[in-house]
């Protein structure tokens, strides 16, 4: 009689791992080359995940992919340090069916992810440096920042309107909006109750704060700027018009090295300023921008692309004879995108921008 064999070994086998990632825990679901062979929910631990494909399938090789979102990259990092060859993926580039999309749940995500995966459907997303991720996560604060300092004003505005009172005539201009003089304005302002004056006061002061963390903020921005690692390109990048330290920053952060794209329409497309299409038979329809990309980076090229319009004569130019036959609005994206390949040029050719004379 030959002997038991004792010792299990999946060596040259590849299993396939598709983890529909949540807050307090993971739905998994593993799969052979061939065959289904689980689906179950764990703490999201990539420890606890890599024991198990350890234990029950000793010697394999493995492969994992989740969706990006609110997670981040650490469950990435983690896998990949442990062996597990892992992959984060667009949500809207795993195939999905009819079914799925009307009968979503988690075990059917994770089972479509790791079908996809052992199919070789999924098309993995870039990871940022570790680096790059800490310092763009400055640049997103700031932003937040901007938005929550906003709100305040507007909170602001609205409680003086609904008390009905009025800007002096020497702050009826918005650019004199914010001012110290418009702030001592506000604070000398009197109610018939003490809890009116209170309120008011509680805004103003959330105003200041925010505006303190705003500064705050910024000169830490600009310090990394200046730092050996940024400071060549934030300078290339600012003689681009339209371009400040800002930009700049919020570029290099979010974007990473630029010969990480092949070409311009690769990093367009990464960005978001292509046009969406629909072509049936033979009708094509080109529609606005996609929904895809980095929204971060396509708003900022949008701020950015309007300056521009106004600082750089060809783009100007170019501007003009876009609105003869479009809105504003859908001009503005094609000089972002001319935007763009100025912002590429100087990456590329290390070579600042020089500004042409008309």
């Amino acid at each position: 009689m030959s002997n038991q064999i004792k010792e299990l070994s999946f060596a040259g086998e590849k299993i396939y791992v598709g983890i529909d990632v949540h807050k307090t825990n993971w739905k998994v679901s593993i799969m052979g080359e061939h065959l289904t062979h689980k689906t179950f929910s764990q703490d999201p631990e990539p420890d606890q995940l890599h024991e198990y494909l350890v234990t029950h399938f000793p010697g394999a090789e493995y492969y994992s992919a989740y969706e990006a979102g609110f997670s981040g990259f650490w469950t990435h990092d983690k896998l990949q340090s442990l062996g597990i060859h892992s992959m984060v993926v667009n949500p809207s580039d795993i195939p999905t069916t009819d079914k799925e999309k009307r009968q979503k749940e988690d075990k059917r995500d994770s089972r479509k992810i790791a079908r996809s995966l052992r199919n070789g459907e999924l098309t993995p997303i870039r990871i940022p440096s570790k680096k790059n991720r800490q310092d763009r996560s400055l640049l997103r604060v700031r932003k937040s920042i901007v938005k929550d300092l906003q709100r305040n004003k507007n909170r602001i505005k609205g409680f003086l309107f609904f008390y009905g009172i009025r800007f002096p005539e020497r702050f009826k201009n918005n650019s004199s909006h914010w001012s110290s003089a418009f702030i001592q304005w506000l604070e000398s302002l009197d109610f018939e109750q003490e809890s009116g004056v209170y309120s008011l006061h509680t805004l103003i002061e959330s105003s200041k704060s925010q505006r303190n963390q705003l500064l705050a903020v910024t000169r830490k921005i600009r310090t990394l700027s200046r730092s050996a690692y940024y400071s060549q390109d934030v300078e290339l990048l600012c003689s681009v018009p339209g371009v400040s330290m800002l930009t700049a920053m919020s570029w290099l952060t979010e974007i990473g090295q630029i010969d990480q794209y092949k070409n311009l329409d690769h990093l367009c497309s990464y960005i978001g300023l292509v046009p969406s299409t629909h072509s049936s038979s033979e009708k094509e329809r080109v529609g606005t921008i996609t929904p895809r990309g980095k929204n971060n980076v396509r708003s900022m090229l949008i701020e950015s692309a309007w300056v521009a319009a106004r600082m750089d004569p060809v783009l100007m130019k170019k501007f003009h004879q876009f609105g003869r036959r479009m809105k504003a609005n859908d001009a503005i994206v094609r000089i972002a995108k001319r935007l763009v390949s100025r912002i590429r040029f100087v990456l590329v050719n290390r070579k600042k921008y020089q500004l042409l004379n008309t």
